[in-house]
């Protein structure tokens, strides 16, 4: 198993997306959570082609009742999977939506490619290799925070955090160049591990938003944590804050 391997499926499961027209729309719980049969497609895809060339990998994905995380994904090796990062960009063909892989070893990221089919942008990482998009290694950028671009996911499942979010935000808007919002959190923690701004939040994303973003980021020279500091757990979901090398600091609106 390689990685050049897990970006050829990715780009596969991408071309799926880019190809599908008015898919069929599920709700699921939550304000506005909703998934497609194309979410479902991509995923069963992933799981048998990721299956031929690691089948001692256990899956963990959002669709179809898998997204339970167990011990047994603890040891070994377990891809996390989101087939569309961004389900309702999808949606409504607002831009981006992403396909995220993360393959986890002993509950730690060790690879992860994540593919933007609208762009033709993949994102890859190994743990100690440092991140790559389209082979090209990145890396994040310097600049202070009040020079940059910060960037934010609502959790708009979770309407018990809304004001608390929109809080931090109006705090860090001052802080920065300007504020903006995606839609997916994986593409958040690229645009942030490519230097495009310099710090991204939000107070709750589940394990395959967070997986591959977090060690593309993080080997891309970023700091991802909690937004108390502290390190993800990959066994869940979690708070998270992104942050380029120019934000050397949790910043005074996250207190």
């Amino acid at each position: 198993m390689t990685i050049e391997e897990i970006k050829s499926i990715a780009k596969e499961a991408g071309n799926i997306m880019v190809e599908a027209s008015h898919p069929k729309i599920m709700e699921k719980s939550g304000h506005a959570n909703f998934c497609t049969e194309t979410d479902e497609k991509i995923q069963a895809f992933l799981i048998d082609r990721l299956g031929v060339i690691c089948p001692e990998a256990s899956f963990l994905g959002e669709e179809d009742g898998q997204d339970v995380f167990s011990e047994k994904m603890s040891k070994g090796f377990c891809f996390v999977l989101d087939p569309i990062d961004g389900t309702s960009n999808f949606i409504y063909a607002y831009r981006p939506s992403v396909v995220s892989i993360a393959l986890l070893q002993d509950g730690q990221p060790f690879m992860a490619v994540i593919y933007n089919p609208f762009d033709d942008m993949m994102f890859s990482a190994q743990r100690g290799g440092g991140a790559y998009m389209n082979g090209e290694k990145i890396m994040s950028s310097d600049t202070a925070l009040s020079e940059s671009l910060a960037v934010f996911g609502t959790a708009p499942y979770y309407t018990e955090l809304r004001d608390k979010t929109f809080d931090i935000a109006k705090k860090l808007l001052p802080l920065c160049v300007d504020l903006r919002r995606s839609g997916t959190a994986a593409w958040d923690m690229c645009c942030v591990a490519m230097g495009r701004c310099n710090l991204y939040f939000e107070m709750k994303i589940q394990l395959w938003d967070y997986a591959a973003a977090a060690l593309i980021a993080a080997e891309a020279g970023c700091t991802v944590t909690d937004i108390e500091g502290r390190p993800l757990s990959y066994k869940g979901p979690s708070s998270a804050i992104c942050r380029a090398r120019g934000v050397t600091e949790i910043p005074e609106a996250f207190y």
